[in-house]
């Protein structure tokens, strides 16, 4: 078992987890098998566009079919965590604890199935992550579910459509790594020393073969599930925030990250000067 006085490097578990097959979150696929029974096939094809709620799906619709996702992914990562083992295996399992990337392996498939619920864009190009600002985004969403303040505010600002229009009013280097890139990089070490103190705890279960693994699978039951209900509530406010609230969750930000986040919410042209 790893030294329990060392933090997890959630960049590194991310990176392991994506190696492991099935983490891969189909975009189209998954939002076709959500929607399909649901919607005509034109309205079908606007979802696979531009999400279900640019679509015209109602907020309603998309939240109850979230909750359906959360729940079955939960039931599918405490089935796995009892019968220890991934599908594909833990190719990775000499790096980083079993059960942590076992619980990651579902966390991550679960962001992606949430993101895509509520409107993001595919995350994958060619059997890879687009770019590094797709995996920074996945540990943003991880920071969210386990609860990392600031990660809210900063999914909501990137996520939601009111920002496209408030991003005009940031200087231009707000819009560069020296935004969200190193907001991700401290959630990610916030979400280590939480790991390091909340998930440890799982592998003390081991000692007792049966038992751990019913203590183990019940551990990653209450946890994985408000994880994700937590996940889908920040997203599912981004759908419809306002300029005025999306400026308070920058304020937050602000608040929150004040060695990171040092530029003030200002006018600027057309051409991004101010």
């Amino acid at each position: 078992m790893a030294n329990k006085d060392k933090n997890v490097n959630i960049e590194k578990v991310v990176d392991q987890a994506l190696k492991i097959p099935g983490v891969k979150v189909d975009r189209d696929d998954f939002l076709e098998q959500k929607f399909s029974k649901l919607v005509t096939s034109s309205q079908l094809e606007e979802i696979l566009e531009f999400g279900p709620y640019n679509a015209g799906i109602n907020k309603s619709t998309i939240d109850n079919v979230a909750k359906s996702v959360i729940h079955k992914r939960t039931v599918k990562s405490t089935s796995v965590s009892f019968g220890a083992g991934i599908p594909g295996g833990l190719a990775m399992a000499a790096t980083i604890p079993t059960d942590i990337a076992q619980f990651f392996y579902h966390s991550l498939i679960l962001a992606q199935e949430l993101a895509y619920m509520y409107g993001h864009q595919d995350l994958w190009l060619d059997e890879h992550l687009d770019t590094e600002k797709a995996r920074n985004n996945l540990i943003l969403y991880l920071g969210v579910m386990f609860g990392v303040a600031g990660s809210s505010s900063a999914i909501k600002f990137i996520s939601s459509g009111a920002s496209k229009e408030v991003l005009k009013r940031l200087p231009q280097k707000a819009l560069t790594k020296t935004f969200y890139y190193p907001i991700a990089k401290k959630v990610a070490g916030y979400i280590g020393i939480k790991v390091n103190k909340d998930i440890f705890a799982k592998g003390v279960s081991k000692v007792i073969p049966v038992l751990g693994g019913v203590v183990s699978g019940s551990v990653t039951y209450a946890t994985m599930k408000p994880m994700g209900k937590r996940l889908a509530s920040v997203l599912s406010s981004s759908l419809d925030i306002t300029k005025n609230e999306l400026y308070n969750e920058y304020m937050d930000m602000k608040e929150e990250f004040p060695e990171i986040i040092d530029i003030d919410f200002e006018e600027v042209d057309e051409k991004g000067e101010a």
